[in-house]
């Protein structure tokens, strides 16, 4: 079983960043709405994200400070990215825990566990540490250089594991990350929906579950359906 982390087991930065649309909001010298400000933060991230592998990839914090300093430019702020930053990145080591994910991992312990990230290792590391999360092996993408959707990250941990796509599922909250991402390789995927999001046209999930709870469902069946 491939898990992603963040908006899976453990809380999204969703709470953090308003906070930090606040401050440039106010420290910005033309009018703006944190909204235009998280829109043009994102168009931004996304750009250097998406080319981001290879001999041109970058850290999620590296990404995050660069973008963040583009947004600060283009809204007249003084703020300094890294220090306004910094609370962002302290959610990703201490992030809240979903209640549902202790169970859910202990009804699962003896099976294969692989949790797949896109945020940095020494972070998502001292995540894991901070809540005690057992898994086989933790796979960033900083050890392939390069992010989900793209297949390096799924790739590695199946050369690891030593198994075929057939053989695993992959459960992550990114319709596009996690379940687009498995998919073309041939991997099962549920489309952890959290936050009852609209399912956008063009992608099918194999499955969709709204919690842990209902995943467990249906590992459950698969194992039955396995023995006989």
């Amino acid at each position: 079983m491939f898990l992603d982390f963040y908006g899976t087991l453990v809380h999204e930065d969703d709470d953090i960043l308003p906070a930090i649309y606040e401050q440039i909001q106010q420290s910005a010298s033309i009018s703006c709405s944190q909204r235009e400000i998280g829109n043009y933060w994102w168009k931004s991230f996304s750009a250097i994200f998406s080319n981001s592998y290879g001999g041109t990839f970058q850290t999620q914090r590296s990404i995050g400070i660069e973008s963040l300093r583009n947004t600060l430019e283009h809204f007249h702020s003084a703020d300094e990215a890294e220090e306004l930053i910094q609370i962002q990145f302290d959610h990703w080591r201490k992030p809240r825990l979903y209640s549902d994910t202790p169970p859910f991992l202990e009804q699962t312990r003896g099976t294969t566990i692989y949790i797949l990230s896109n945020i940095d290792s020494a972070d998502i590391a001292e995540a894991v540490r901070y809540h005690g999360i057992e898994a086989d092996e933790v796979l960033t993408s900083e050890d392939v250089r390069s992010y989900k959707p793209r297949p390096e990250l799924f790739q590695e941990a199946l050369r690891r594991t030593n198994l075929q796509p057939h053989e695993v599922i992959h459960i992550g909250d990114s319709i596009v990350s996690d379940v687009s991402g498995a998919q073309q390789l041939g991997i099962q995927a549920i489309w952890l929906n959290r936050l009852n999001k609209q399912q956008p046209d063009g992608y099918h999930p194999d499955y969709v579950c709204s919690d842990l709870n209902e995943v467990l469902s249906i590992l459950h069946r698969g194992n039955e359906n396995n023995n006989t």
